[in-house]
């Protein structure tokens, strides 16, 4: 009797990237009361480690397994489990760590049939000091964590084969998801803190009654990062600007040198009218109107709330634009 086990896993890592927060909730990141986090790296080698050093907020590890016999999955089980973050508040020279508070992991039955089972984890906590906030009854302020969390799906076929998606998650923070090798593969595509704040807490999240649809992006290029590193040091040189959802960032035909990073949401590139690609943090664009006259090839067209940092292209490496114009060159002719 042939008999087999299989083992997958997939990971999302939530934290707070410097450009996810607005308005007067900067205040204590800017005074360095509370901090932004680093971004998690590209490959996920210790997810241990990177709690300990106060890398992430929070982790959702969904691993899983079966057990196969002659084509037929004779047994299955979780394997994984969620990680859990802490707060760093600063007073004067005093730092002062909060572990968060872990929620109990959420874990419905799993889905089997005869050459399949999906296994679906939600993950998830809220800080350990209490944020005060506005409510339209007495006594007006509340002060209850805001929770924040990811929900995966992970299928693992009789064959050997897997395949996850994120199904759920939080407005805030950031989500990074990873396969089973520790690539990053996707990334959340929306960050929206005021719906976050307002909302996400008792029975509006999956302790209660209601999970919130994810939006998720293809990951940058390892140029695109390089590049984004280039704009973001840049600071007073570069401008942020603030799209609602439908409005257009640029027009096919239009003049323009400015090179683009994506900091949130999400954009189609049309061409001609019809949409060829979908992009979202972290794409770097509008490189080829720098290259080739400066006129641009493509419309994007915001299909969320999104924002932008704006540098000149003249800021930029010339032999790097012309990289990252023969990459997006090829994914327009493989769109079509």
């Amino acid at each position: 009797m042939a008999s087999s086990r299989f083992e997958s896993s997939v990971t999302a890592v939530s934290w707070i990237p410097s450009e996810a927060i607005e308005g007067l909730s900067k205040v204590p990141f800017e005074l360095g009361v509370t901090h932004y986090d680093q971004p998690p790296p590209d490959h996920l080698d210790d997810l241990e480690e990177l709690r300990r050093t106060d890398r992430f907020r929070e982790a959702n590890e969904l691993r899983a397994f079966i057990e196969v016999e002659d084509g037929r999955i004779v047994g299955y089980g979780h394997l994984g489990q969620g990680h859990i973050g802490a707060t760093t508040v600063r007073l004067g020279p005093a730092a002062i760590r909060f572990p968060a508070v872990h929620l109990a992991d959420i874990r419905p039955d799993p889905l089997v049939d005869e050459t399949s089972v999906r296994f679906v984890q939600t993950v998830g906590g809220r800080m350990g000091i209490p944020t005060p906030r506005p409510v339209r009854h007495k006594p007006f302020v509340q002060f209850w964590p805001s929770i924040a969390w990811t929900t995966l799906a992970l299928t693992l076929n009789a064959n050997g084969s897997s395949s996850h998606e994120l199904i759920g998650a939080s407005p805030f923070p950031r989500h990074w998801i990873y396969d089973d090798t520790g690539n990053l593969v996707q990334k959340s595509g929306v960050i929206d803190f005021n719906t976050w704040f307002k909302d996400s807490f008792g029975q509006r999240t999956p302790w209660g009654e209601a999970d919130s649809p994810a939006i998720v992006a293809a990951v940058e290029t390892a140029l695109e990062r390089r590049l984004s590193g280039t704009i973001m040091a840049k600071g007073a040189d570069s401008k942020v600007r603030t799209l609602s959802a439908g409005e257009t960032l640029v027009e096919q035909g239009a003049q323009g040198t400015e090179i683009f990073l994506v900091l949130d949401g999400m954009f189609v590139v049309e061409v001609d009218g019809n949409g060829v690609a979908e992009i979202g943090p972290g794409a770097v664009v509008g490189e080829r109107a720098a290259l080739e006259g400066g006129v641009r090839t493509a419309t994007l067209r915001a299909s969320t709330r999104a924002r932008v940092a704006q540098v000149s292209g003249t800021e930029l490496d010339l032999e790097d634009l012309g990289s990252l114009a023969s990459t997006h060159r090829s994914e327009d002719a493989m769109a079509r």
